[in-house]
């Protein structure tokens, strides 16, 4: 039968199932593919932080849902257009999310009496007593098809074919919204080269779903989305680590520094970890140590020795190197700290969003210890901000703490490859002999604030550092008070320094609104989709972001005084909005959420009309 497709501007699909179902995997690939189509998209990934969570009980549940357009787009959506539930757990966790009328693809397989149990529905089949009356159901068997379309693949064992349903179910998705398999069945052959048996086991299960749908038609039209209208240039899918890892990089070949890199396993900051791992043929150095303090040391060790030294952590992390980090402030030596925060306190919600580290990055520390802080605002833009990290962190001799999280670190989206002529200057400016008639003075300071940078062994540049405080100048040890007095002083002077250098504050603003919309970090999607969806209705609202959090852009002041009223959307309880209302004396209102997960757009358009209105 010939049909006309349809062609929404946007598609929101989400993939739930056990944590041992593969909806990450099966994400990961529908993303592919989505970016191979030419698609603006977003992601949000969301699992257990168990291993292997309980299988079959909604604690158990992973989900992936990816929101796809033909046109630019600012969050992973609010309500999946699709769901494809893998299990009673995920429909139980997951159905209410679904949209109105909304189409719910189950495993029918899945749902026997016991894994009814399991996800709390009892003895009743949700399926059966008009809890999913208002959606378009599809039931497939996906185990049994699965297990027939691989039945005669030699070598492949029962369990083994079973495990290929979320291939199934990928490849059912694909021919739903037009993904083409042959990326899908090229990573499949290079990932499972050495094991043919699940090679062919995966391929033949992705292309039973496939035609399935084809051959029942799955919908009454099949669903296109066009490309998205994109700058031109060469672009790629990344998610928040691997553009944290290239900007890392990036910077270390621009500045010609030797990337060195030190961290202790933490979650979700372990995957900076792996990527960095890979790219030695860049020069990075990467190395697990034994603990959060000894990583923190080693990468400051390295920055003494005339390296780039970087670490990376999360939470509790954060805590044990602060002591190191406070060291580096004395010491007056580059350090960049990447903090991919996430919901707690203490070991918390390790695999849940949160931006609940912004007071400890500025005031967590022991003494007056000031460095500049700095956040990330989507997945893409951990690749520049990454790259102005490391230009502070040189420029002004000081640790640099880069503020990520957790849905930022997961989540993907299109990334536009910068040009090396577009990347900031990054000049360490290492002294290369003394600076004083004859005499080397290690704490003699230029035009920003900056000691010199020397590495060890330079004849004739033999100094001294350590954490005890240092006379002005000499870098000798001094107990006196008006020298500390001055040091603490020019410490701090270096982030005034930075301040008068930094872009002001952008802000966008419909002439005559009365509402700002202001935040940091991974906000910054949700805020503008909410202002978009305001301003379809009429009405107007003023929008800015910050990147810089300590200092703050000169302007900063002046902006949020400009306006009537101040929202400031966070995932924490009012850490930015507290910074706010101190510096500034604004009056301003926080919308806050500390669930572990984004604010969704709509969530944040109710808090604007309220204020509007």
């Amino acid at each position: 039968m010939t049909t006309t497709s349809k062609k929404p501007e946007t598609v929101i699909v989400r993939f739930a199932g056990d944590s041992g179902d593969g909806m990450q995997l099966v994400g990961d690939r529908f993303t592919a593919a989505t970016a191979h189509v030419g698609n603006d998209l977003s992601t949000l990934p969301d699992f257990p932080a168990e291993i292997r969570a309980p299988a079959g009980t909604p604690g158990g549940v992973s989900a992936f849902q990816i929101h796809f357009a033909s046109r630019d787009i600012l969050t992973p959506g609010d309500h999946p257009n699709t769901l494809v539930a893998m299990n009673p757990a995920a429909l139980k966790t997951h159905l209410d999310a679904l949209e109105a009328g909304g189409t719910l693809i189950v495993n029918e397989d899945a749902f026997t009496a016991a894994n009814l149990r399991k996800a709390g529905y009892g003895e009743v089949n949700p399926l059966e007593d008009g809890t999913v009356e208002d959606y378009q159901v599809l039931q497939v068997p996906m185990t049994t098809l699965t297990t027939r379309a691989t039945a005669d693949i030699e070598g492949l064992k029962p369990a083994e074919a079973q495990r290929t349903k979320n291939l199934f179910a990928l490849g059912l998705i694909s021919w739903m919204y037009g993904r083409p398999l042959e990326a899908t069945i090229s990573w499949l052959e290079a990932k499972f080269a050495k094991k043919p048996a699940i090679m062919a086991g995966n391929i033949a299960a992705v292309k039973a779903g496939y035609n399935f749908a084809d051959t029942i038609e799955i919908t009454a039209t099949p669903t296109e989305v066009a490309p998205a209208p994109l700058r031109s240039g060469e672009y790629r899918n990344v998610n928040g680590a691997n553009a944290l890892a290239l900007g890392l990089v990036a910077a270390s070949v621009r500045s010609g520094l030797q990337l060195f890199f030190a961290s202790y396993p933490i979650t979700p900051a372990s995957e900076l970890l792996h990527q960095l791992a890979r790219h030695d043929r860049f020069g990075v150095r990467t190395v697990q140590a034994e603990d959060e303090i000894a990583a923190a040391n080693m990468a400051l060790g390295a920055s003494f020795g005339g390296q780039l030294g970087v670490t990376a952590t999360s939470g509790p992390g954060m805590d044990l190197k602060a002591e190191t980090i406070a060291l580096a402030v004395a010491l007056e030596l580059p350090l960049v700290i990447v903090d991919v925060q996430r919901a707690g306190p203490s070991t918390g919600l390790p695999t849940k969003t949160e931006q609940s580290d912004l007071l400890m990055a500025i005031h967590g520390r022991h003494g007056e210890s000031p460095l500049p802080v700095i956040a990330a605002s989507t997945p893409a833009n951990c690749f520049d901000t990454a790259v102005e990290a490391v230009r502070i962190a040189v420029r002004f001799r000081t640790p640099v703490i880069l503020l990520a999280d957790t849905f930022l670190i997961n989540s993907s989206e299109p990334w536009r490859l910068p040009r090396a002529a577009e990347l900031p200057e990054i000049d360490p400016e290492f002294a290369t002999g003394p600076n004083a008639g004859d005499e080397f003075l290690p704490y003699l300071r230029n035009e920003h604030g900056a000691r010199p940078w020397a590495i060890p062994g330079t004849p004739g540049l033999q100094h001294r550092l350590g954490g005890l405080e240092k006379e002005h100048g000499s870098g000798k040890i001094s107990y006196d008070a008006t020298n500390h007095a001055l040091m603490t002083k020019l410490r701090a002077d270096k982030l005034v320094k930075l301040s008068e250098e930094l872009p002001p504050l952008e802000v966008d603003a419909d002439e005559g609104a009365e509402l700002l919309v202001i935040g940091w970090g991974s906000t910054s999607g949700v805020i503008g989709a909410a202002a978009r969806r305001v301003r379809n209705r009429g009405l107007k609202v003023a929008t800015a972001h910050l990147r810089q959090l300590e200092p703050m852009p000169a302007n900063t002041g002046e902006v949020v005084r400009s306006y009537r009223k101040v929202l400031v959307p966070e995932l924490n309880t009012g850490q930015l909005l507290s910074l706010i209302r101190d510096k500034y004396l604004v009056d301003a209102i926080g919308y806050n959420k500390v669930e572990g997960l984004p604010i969704l757009a709509e969530e944040l358009e109710r808090a604007v009309l309220e204020q509007i209105s």
